[in-house]
């Protein structure tokens, strides 16, 4: 397994997890606070949080085949993205359990 695999997951980990957190805070203003220009950041953020939620869906994908997880684990990772600030600790592990793997693998040229 390359670097380069985790990494694009560690980069679409962060993206999805900051974006579920302005959508939440979003959804906060606008049902709770009843702010004005609330409904359109909502929607925005909600738009762009979907559809890289399932870039992050693909590539935490690739990254758990080739790290040979079992079911459960991909699914947790998978779903981390769907729980405010869940993804942040589960990428932290994720890395940490991945890093010997990738550290393992001999270089190829």
């Amino acid at each position: 397994m390359k670097q380069s695999v985790l990494t694009r997951y560690r980069a679409m980990a962060y993206i999805t997890g900051v974006l579920l957190i302005l959508l939440t805070v979003g959804v906060i203003a606008k049902y709770a606070l009843d702010m004005s220009g609330a409904a359109g950041f909502t929607t925005a953020v909600g738009i762009a949080h979907g559809w890289l939620y399932v870039v992050y869906l693909v590539l935490a994908f690739d990254l758990g085949t080739k790290a040979k997880w079992p079911i459960g684990k991909l699914a947790w990772v998978l779903l981390a993205g769907t729980i405010p600030t869940a993804v942040f600790f589960v990428e932290r592990k994720v890395s940490r359990d991945v890093a010997p793997l990738i550290a393992a693998e001999p270089a190829t040229a």
